[in-house]
C-alpha cells in the first residue's frame, strides 16, 4: 500500500478512516468512524457523510491497486442508501470490478457493526499521474 494509507488528508481524517487491508477475497477493508456530529434530526448518520466514506473508499480502494507515481479523482459517484446507519464504527468493503489505462471503477458497500449493509456505491474514478 502507498502513503496514501498513511497520510490522511484532512476529510478521511474527519471520517476517521483507517486502512485494515484486503480480506481473503481480495476486497479492500476499511474502517471509518461514524460521530454523534453527522448525525441528521432523525439521530441517524445523515447519507452525505456516508456518501463521503464510500468515496473515500472507493479511492483507497483503487490506488491500492495502482504504481505509487498515480493518483485517481471521482468522475462519479452513484449512491445507494439502503438502511439507517448508527454512530459508531461502518466498515466498507471495497472491489475493483472494471480498469483500463484511463479510468477505474470500484464498487463498495458499507457495513455497520451489526453486520447490516446500509448503504452502497459505484465509483467512476479517472487514472492520472501525480504531479
Amino acid at each position: 500500500m502507498s502513503d496514501a494509507a498513511a497520510n490522511l488528508p484532512p476529510g478521511a481524517r474527519l471520517l476517521g478512516r483507517e486502512w485494515i487491508g484486503f480480506d481473503e477475497s481480495g476486497d479492500a477493508v476499511i474502517r471509518f468512524q461514524a460521530q454523534p456530529a453527522f448525525t441528521n434530526r432523525h439521530g441517524t448518520v445523515q447519507g452525505g457523510f456516508l456518501a463521503a466514506m464510500l468515496d473515500s473508499a472507493t479511492g483507497i480502494c483503487a490506488l491500492a491497486k495502482l504504481s505509487p507515481d498515480l493518483t485517481v479523482v471521482t468522475k462519479s459517484l452513484d449512491t445507494r442508501f439502503l438502511k439507517p446507519a448508527a454512530v459508531g464504527a461502518i466498515t466498507a468493503r471495497a472491489r475493483v470490478i472494471e480498469q483500463t489505462e484511463r479510468d477505474i471503477v470500484v464498487q463498495a458497500e458499507l457495513v455497520d457493526a451489526e453486520g447490516i449493509t446500509v448503504a452502497d456505491a459505484t465509483a467512476r474514478l479517472r487514472i492520472l499521474a501525480k504531479k
